[in-house]
């Protein structure tokens, strides 16, 4: 059985204020054809199928788009939601969608039921599991242990029968959106994603009998522990930081019960690349420079120039129409201590996590506590708040 495996699609997102829509529907457009020829059996989305809570109409005719396009080829469709994403809003017209194919987690009521799929070996269930807090699971299982996201996971996987006794009657995949860490190791992350301190970890051991993982949630592909606990990566470059990465699909093939199954990386192509060029002006708008690589590229822009450049802008423009921003990297820079891309605090400035940690203290007479300080993080970010 073969199954691609992709992840963190953020249809809607705006990078640096330029739209990626356009983008966003040339990569799919490439996923889509993948499924044909590589001859996929299922595609698995694992979570932020958006980039927002409340998405855009034109986010939401994008993934109106590929979901019908996806029902043209005839192959089957896992779908979760995300972090970012409103459980609610993805799972609505489920039952209908699931009819033609495209498979929706609910929103989780305490259960998780497999879609169910067979090849020559016999079934595969795949398990939907949308981004689950310990809270929203603790509400169903009262009396069950629930401090962590590991605690979180577990219990909603024994619930279900996804793991434990009898786990192993046949093949099992678990579509997952959570920060997975192995052995006390945390993924490689970029800047494109919201980091909560560790927080919100879920040890890989409590997916050990799935037979592959494929996780959503870390934008850059990669495994985790075992070798069939992988990140599949954002389907597009979000960040600077991801400049020098390569973006990808994930093939699976899974073989016989108890087999390894095999991972293929398929490049996918951007539309446009996102990446950073460095040195003075005169030299950057040079036109051997510019005809280097593609003109069209969202580009950042270091200028090395000591003193301030007349018009940079303008005139980066006038050759790299997607120039995101520029940055200079000089003696006056570095003097002030702050790295080429970083910009200058401002005095008094504060995150919100610390101005809600200043409120409740004065409200309450004591700081918050690690469980308290997760639960607003997790708030923070489901408000899309930095």
């Amino acid at each position: 059985m073969r199954l691609l495996h992709i992840a963190d699609l953020h249809i809607g997102k705006r990078v640096c204020e330029f739209s990626m829509l356009g983008d966003q529907r040339h990569v799919l457009a490439q996923v889509v054809a993948l499924l044909r020829e590589r001859e996929v059996d299922a595609l698995l989305v694992a979570g932020d199928l958006y980039d927002k809570a409340q998405p855009s109409s034109e986010a939401v005719a994008l993934v109106d788009w590929f979901l019908s396009e996806v029902e043209a080829t005839g192959v089957p469709a896992v779908v979760i939601p995300g972090n970012h994403d409103s459980a609610e809003r993805v799972a609505y017209a489920g039952a209908l969608l699931a009819r033609q194919g495209i498979h929706v987690a609910p929103v989780y009521d305490g259960s998780i039921e497999p879609v169910e799929l067979e090849d020559v070996w016999g079934p595969v269930r795949i398990w939907p599991v949308p981004f689950l807090r310990p809270a929203t699971v603790r509400h169903f299982f009262p009396d069950e242990e629930i401090a962590t996201y590991t605690d979180a996971m577990r219990v909603a996987l024994e619930a279900c029968g996804a793991c434990g006794e009898g786990a192993g009657a046949c093949r099992n995949v678990a579509v997952v959106h959570q920060f997975v860490t192995a052995g006390g190791v945390e993924p490689e992350r970029s800047d494109s994603e919201v980091s909560v301190g560790g927080l919100d970890n879920v040890d890989a051991g409590v997916l050990s009998t799935f037979d592959y993982v494929a996780l959503g949630h870390v934008h850059r592909p990669q495994r985790v522990g075992r070798p069939a606990v992988r990140y599949a990566g954002s389907i597009l470059k979000y960040s600077f930081s991801e400049a020098r990465d390569t973006k990808s699909a994930t093939l699976v093939e899974l073989g016989a019960p108890g087999e390894e199954p095999a991972v293929e990386l398929v490049p996918l192509e951007p539309l446009h690349d996102l990446r950073s060029i460095r040195g003075p002006l005169a030299e950057l708008v040079a036109p051997e420079v510019v005809g280097a690589a593609d003109s069209d590229d969202y580009l950042h822009v270091v200028l090395t120039d000591e003193g301030p450049a007349i018009d940079a802008m303008a005139r980066l423009r006038a050759l790299y129409p997607n120039v995101m921003g520029v940055e200079y990297d000089n003696a006056r820079t570095r003097a002030a201590g702050l790295q080429a891309g970083e910009a200058a605090p401002e005095d008094g400035e504060a995150l919100p996590l610390e101005l809600f940690g200043e409120f409740f203290e004065r409200q309450n007479g004591r700081p918050l506590s690690e469980a308290q300080e997760g639960t607003v993080i997790d708030e923070l970010e489901r408000a899309g708040v930095r």
